[in-house]
């Protein structure tokens, strides 16, 4: 299993920018795709991002293409998601997330998961 810490949650107004930041630690060879989770109150966890680990290829959920943009730093074991233009709909928790799967959006997938951290967006 991969050891995943975020960081960069808070309180942010609607338009504003905030930026998650995910250490890695542990085995990364074997680990194909780095993403981002969110979880809101009441709701399913929902697939935010996707990186490959190794080719760097991203992808994402429709809400979020355009505004988020999710980035990785190989050497320093360190995942970004960028996140501009939010909205009060992206408010909930955030998890940093790792799976054995090619460019999966199936939160189930997922099998390595970081604590969270939390996003509230302001209208």
């Amino acid at each position: 299993q991969l050891q995943l810490v975020e960081s960069g949650g808070g309180l942010v107004q609607a338009g504003g920018s905030l930026r998650l930041s995910c250490a890695v630690s542990g085995r990364t060879d074997s680990w194909y795709t780095m993403g981002c989770v969110r979880q809101a109150p009441g709701q399913e966890r929902e697939f935010v991002a996707g990186i490959s680990w190794s080719g760097g290829s991203t992808y994402y959920t429709d809400s979020v293409k355009g505004r988020f943009t999710i980035a990785g730093d190989n050497p320093k074991n360190m995942v970004y998601l960028q996140m501009d233009s939010v909205k009060p709909e992206d408010t909930a928790v955030y998890y940093c997330a790792a799976t054995r799967v090619l460019a999966t959006m199936r939160g189930g997938d997922f099998d390595s998961w970081g604590q969270g951290t939390q996003v509230t967006v302001s209208s």
